[in-house]
């Protein structure tokens, strides 16, 4: 399964750490071991559903807990029927070197 989520906290961070609250889910992102790709307006995560889903939740709420007043996370997954499914390297391979 893939996943990419872009988290909108409000505020984005503090006077001293301009992204501190999407630093602190890209934190947890980081800390899974999933295979992921952090990009300008998101971050893309690889991974088995039962990992992936409980995943973002923690994201979201990692915004919060890190001192956000209020957050919006837009999240796009894509998952196959059998395993095996799309990876990041198959959709963007072509594009890279």
């Amino acid at each position: 399964m893939l996943a990419e989520i872009q988290v909108i906290p409000r505020p984005a961070g503090t006077a001293d750490n301009r992204y501190k609250h999407v630093d602190a889910a890209i934190a947890v992102i980081q800390a899974s071991g999933l295979r992921y790709e952090v990009h300008a307006l998101g971050t893309v995560v690889e991974g088995p559903p039962e990992k992936i889903w409980p995943l973002l939740q923690a994201i979201h709420q990692a915004t919060l807990d890190a001192g956000a007043e209020r957050t919006l996370s837009i999240i796009k997954v894509s998952s196959a029927g059998q395993p095996g499914g799309p990876r990041i390297n198959d959709l963007v391979r072509k594009f890279r070197d």
